[in-house]
């Protein structure tokens, strides 16, 4: 197995990972309710979802 012949220094290490986060997901606001929702996804305050009831609430 291939072993570092030096060591990693922290601001290498640092500069690697700045790529290395979470994104934000996509939220948009339900036409209804005007509550924040993911995209694509039953609004879990009202139940709608392209303007139908899915979820009885």
């Amino acid at each position: 197995m291939a072993v570092p012949f030096r060591r990693t220094s922290k601001t290498a290490k640092r500069k690697r990972r700045t790529h290395f986060k979470l994104s934000v997901p996509g939220m948009v606001t339900c036409p209804n309710c005007g509550e924040a929702k993911l995209s694509h996804r039953v609004c879990k305050a009202c139940g709608q979802y392209k303007g139908k009831e899915v979820v009885s609430k």
